[in-house]
């Protein structure tokens, strides 16, 4: 028989050897924490003061004002093509007038005044590998 098998010996480590196991565990975690915490504070972007708050804040209030203003009164985009800018209430209204007498014709005027409104893009010069 073998004399380890005789002491009733296992091959589990003893109690002594597993604490530089379970130290050195901790520490790679406790750097790693360290490290993260260090990343985390770097990369925070500086808070906004309250100047620059108060900038954002009459800025959004500009452009919704200009984006309720756009939508609810008429102008000119371009005067040159005749294209006009229509409150949306009015728009409709004219779009089921014209629909309900004629849908043929109206669907023609949209065409027209899309292509009109959206021209096709230049057509590119050939290339000199073709």
């Amino acid at each position: 028989m073998n004399s380890a098998s005789e002491h009733g010996a296992t091959n589990a480590p003893e109690p002594r050897v597993r604490w530089p196991y379970v130290v050195t565990i901790l520490g790679a975690l406790l750097i790693v924490g360290f490290l993260v915490w260090i990343m985390h504070e770097y990369t925070q972007p500086a808070p906004l003061g309250q100047n620059r708050a108060a900038e954002r804040a009459k800025a959004l209030a500009e452009l919704r004002a200009y984006e309720s203003d756009q939508l609810n009164n008429v102008g000119w985009i371009d005067p040159a093509k005749g294209i006009v800018r229509l409150r949306i209430q009015d728009a409709m209204k004219i779009v089921e007038q014209q629909w309900g007498k004629n849908p043929a014709a109206a669907r023609s005027n949209l065409i027209s005044r899309v292509e009109a409104a959206n021209p096709p893009p230049p057509k590119p010069a050939p290339s000199v590998f073709e």
